[in-house]
Parts: structure tokens; sequence; C-alpha cells
């Protein structure tokens, strides 16, 4: 496995040069994307929607990192929701969705095969239908003629940078259908703007990794296999989104658990083959010409203050991870609501993501695989 250079990291023209695309101007938009997406939904016109009446179900219809959005919204109205949102992820619709369901089709780029598909379906069974991505699009042509809604979205360069832009149209409509709370005039979506501007400035490429809590977690990743487990309401979809992150930046594996599930199962890799070193190894021969052991480390996501139980849970998890010999980064939510928290955990996992990608020399930004699976499936039906 190549070695990562952690120098690079602090060597800003480096960092410029090695990110061709700016990937990190990308990722610093994340608290314009929620002003101007914000502005977006209020200006849209959502009558269509009949705010007035609860859907029996929200389907959230998307495919990579548009779908992030229906799994952020699902945490944010959290278990006490009165109405059930599923995350669909795959072409046409579940057989029960109907008239009395909202679809929301959310395509970063408004072309995405499946989720024009589950948009198609969702006309044909005359359900209520939301659009979200961008403007003068196939999705948002389809969502006009079937007397849907639609908010247009600006794309930031892809749409896992563009996260923000598409999640908040799906938060203010689940608060105008009472669903969720953003506080007085959205006010926590602003918190969370205001806590991802703090982060643009923290984890700044110009600010030292010793200062910088981004390029210190991604030194800490580097060389290791990441098990990243979420804990409360808003760790696990960052768990899961920054599994994500690290595959299509860094083009490396990870590992996404959610607490408590994650202590059911995966906490028997502690006792793998990848967890600590051979007990019989010596450890006082030379090792100058070996390569670095490829560990697995713990990354607790913690989203569980206030939650006594939960977090005892993770302390355990990470008592028995250091007891085991497998190295343990805890990042804890900040701020008071679900979404300012989210934005707490989410901003500082999405520059870790870049910069461990920058710290192997590689460009975060194109994903030729799917790039090619798509070429290659272009003239095929839809799975």
């Amino acid at each position: 496995m190549t070695e990562p250079d952690l120098d690079r990291l602090d060597d800003v023209a480096g960092l410029t040069a090695a990110d061709p695309q700016d990937m990190l101007r990308a990722v610093a938009t994340s608290a314009a994307q929620i002003r101007a997406s914000l502005t977006a939904t209020r200006e849209a016109a959502l009558a269509p929607l009949g705010l007035d009446e609860r859907p029996r179900a929200i389907v959230v219809a998307g495919m990579g990192g548009s779908a992030v959005s229906g799994d952020v919204l699902a945490a944010v109205v959290g278990l006490g929701c009165p109405v059930p949102v599923v995350v669909h992820r795959g072409p046409g619709l579940p057989g029960w969705v109907g008239a009395a369901d909202l679809v929301v089709a959310v395509s970063c780029s408004g072309g995405t095969a499946e989720t024009l598909a589950a948009a198609g379906e969702a006309v044909r069974r005359h359900a209520r239908l939301l659009g979200v991505g961008s403007g003068d699009s196939p999705l948002e042509a389809l969502c006009s003629s079937g007397g849907g809604s639609y908010v247009p979205v600006t794309k930031q360069l892809s749409p896992r940078s563009t996260m923000w832009g598409l999640v908040v149209p799906l938060l203010v409509v689940a608060e105008r259908f009472g669903l969720a709370d953003l506080g007085v005039a959205h006010a926590h979506l602003e918190a969370a703007a205001v806590q991802l501007e703090s982060l643009a400035t923290l984890c700044g490429p110009d600010r030292e990794s010793f200062l910088n809590p981004a390029k210190a977690l991604a030194a800490e990743l580097s060389g290791a296999l990441p098990m990243v487990w979420g804990s409360g309401q808003m760790g696990p979809v960052a768990a899961a989104r920054a599994v994500n992150q690290i595959a299509e930046n860094a083009k490396l594996p990870a590992i996404a658990g959610a607490l408590p599930e994650a202590a059911h199962n995966q906490v028997v890799a502690f006792d793998g083959p990848l967890a600590a070193g051979d007990p019989d190894d010596d450890l006082f021969r030379d090792r100058v010409d070996e390569a670095a052991p490829y560990r697995v480390r713990l990354v607790l996501v913690r989203d569980d203050a206030g939650e006594p139980a939960a977090t005892r849970l993770a302390d355990v998890c990470a008592e028995l991870a250091g007891r085991r010999g497998v190295a343990v980064s805890e990042i804890s939510a900040q701020g008071a609501g679900a979404i300012e928290r989210f934005a707490s955990l989410v901003g500082l996992l999405d520059y870790a993501s870049v910069y461990l990608a920058l710290a192997y020399g590689i460009d975060p930004t194109p994903i030729a695989p799917i790039d090619e699976l798509k070429l290659a499936m272009r003239d095929s039906p839809t799975l």
C-alpha cells in the first residue's frame, strides 16, 4: 500500500496543486448552500404538495450522494415522527406507495436514471411529488408535467459536495407538514450554517495540522481501515456519510456502523487479524525496510450527549478497543439542535476525507469507476 506523506498537509501550494478541481473549496461552500437552498425553497411553488394535509408516508428516492438527504431527514424527524420516512435507493417505488403518500425525488444532476424512474412511477400512481435537483433538468420537466413541485439547487462540483443544498428543501417541507422544528425563521438552519462557517476557518488549508482537527483526523486515518461508528441521534448518519466520503474522495475503504447495533456484531473484529500485532512478533527486530501494518482504527462519531446509556456504550466500546491495541479516534457533536450537531460532525469529516486523499497524493474529485459504470449501463435497461 502506498504510504501517505503527511507533510503534504501543511504545504498550502502543494494542496492547491493536488486538488485541481478544488474539492476543498466545494466543502467550504456548505454554509452558503444552506442559505441559498433555503431561499430557493421559500420561493418554490409548494402548493401542489397539499401542505394542509400530512401524507401517509414520505418516500425519498435518490442515489449516491443525493440519497443522503433522505437519511438526514429521517434522523432529524426521529423515531417520534408520526409519518414514516423511507429512503428508496433504486428505480421504481415500493408497491404500497400511492396517492396518500409524498414522493421526494432527489437528483443533484436532475438526470439520474433510477430517480427519474421513481418520479415517473409517482406520477403514474398519483402520489404527491416534490423534485429537488438542478434546474432546467429532466427531473424538473417531469415534476412540472406531472403536477408536482420542484426546488432547483445549484450543484457544487459533485453531489457529495452539494449535500446541504439538497437536504434543506426536505427539512423545510417536513416543517411545513409539522414534522420538523427548524426554529423561529429557520434559526436551526442558520445555526448549522454558522457552525459550518466556523469549521471552514478551523479546517482551512492554511491552518497547520497541530491546530487543524480535520488534518489531524486525516493523519490518524492514514494507513488504517477505519471502522466508523455513530452514536446518538445524528451520529449514525454522519458515520455512514463519512464512509462514503472516504471512498469517493480518498478512494479508500472504510466500514460504517451504528451503535448499539455495531456492538452486537462488528465489535468482534477487535479480536481479528487486523486489530493488533502478532503476540509472538519480535518487537526489537529491525523494521527499517518494513511497511507499516494495515490495522483497523475505531472512529467514534458521537452525538450521545444527554443519553446516558448511549454515552456509556460508546465509552465501553472505546475501552474494549484500547485494551486490544485498536487505536481510537473520537469526535463529538457540538451545538444545540439536531441539524447544528449534525453539521459539526459531517463538516469535520468532510474536510478530513479530502485531506486524507491529499495525503496520499490522490485527486479527491474524479470518480472514474462510477463514470465507467454509468457509461457501461447507459444503453441498458434500468436495473
